[in-house]
């Protein structure tokens, strides 16, 4: 794959600002869990990178890395190459002697929440609305304000009622489901989290150096 000389100095600039970043955001820490522009980085010719991202809503070291780390693929533009999936209920289990009712290990506010992102991600369908939305109701979970989740929809703009429905309709519930199941089919342990997978490679407790990761796979793949 032949990749422009203007787009691989880009590359180069913004690895060597991602190394700077990351010197200063490896202090967060992983624990036991009890609209963005995106136009700088051209994703022609370039073989996007996989990022996947297993987390509960009201798990703290989740909101944080959400928020701080996750959102500087959006302010960079690296959001071009990468195809990014966020996976809430992590950690969630179905619970078989309770009529497969969803069990969250944050309690009923996590499931709540859990299933309003799981209806953003399916309904708006589109990475920078969503990721925009999730960002805002980690916010309040950080803030002990999940509650009030709807404000996010007035702050950014975003109708409401499409996803409040799937989520009053039990419908996010039944994501949670597929997400749980596609969880479980992780290769590694998952009892800190976030989870966060590159090119199907879990980086562990590592996870905010994701973007480390992200861009070795680019690197290798525009060889």
């Amino acid at each position: 794959m032949v990749v422009p000389l203007k787009l691989g100095i880009m590359i180069i600039v913004i690895a060597q600002t991602l190394l700077i970043f990351m010197d200063e955001s490896s202090g967060v820490n992983s624990y036991p869990c009890d609209s963005h522009d995106a136009n700088i980085v051209d994703e022609t010719n370039i073989m996007k990178v996989n990022l996947s991202v297993y987390y509960g809503s009201l798990c703290q070291p989740c909101s944080t890395f959400i928020i701080k780390n996750l959102q500087e693929i959006f302010y960079n533009g690296l959001i071009n190459i990468i195809n990014l999936q966020l996976v809430p209920w992590a950690n969630a289990y179905i619970n078989n002697d309770t009529n497969n009712s969803i069990i969250c290990q944050n309690g009923p506010d996590e499931c709540e929440l859990n299933s309003v992102e799981s209806c953003a991600i399916n309904i708006l369908n589109d990475v920078n609305k969503y990721y925009a939305l999730i960002e805002c109701l980690e916010l309040l979970a950080i803030e002990k304000r999940q509650k009030n989740w709807e404000e996010c929809f007035n702050t950014l703009g975003l109708p409401n009622a499409p996803i409040v429905k799937c989520h009053n309709t039990g419908n996010g519930t039944e994501l949670g489901r597929k997400h749980i199941n596609e969880t479980a089919l992780l290769h590694s342990p998952h009892t800190l989290l976030p989870v966060v997978v590159v090119n199907n490679n879990s980086i562990g407790k590592v996870f905010v150096h994701f973007l480390h990761f992200s861009l070795s796979f680019l690197i290798v793949s525009i060889r």
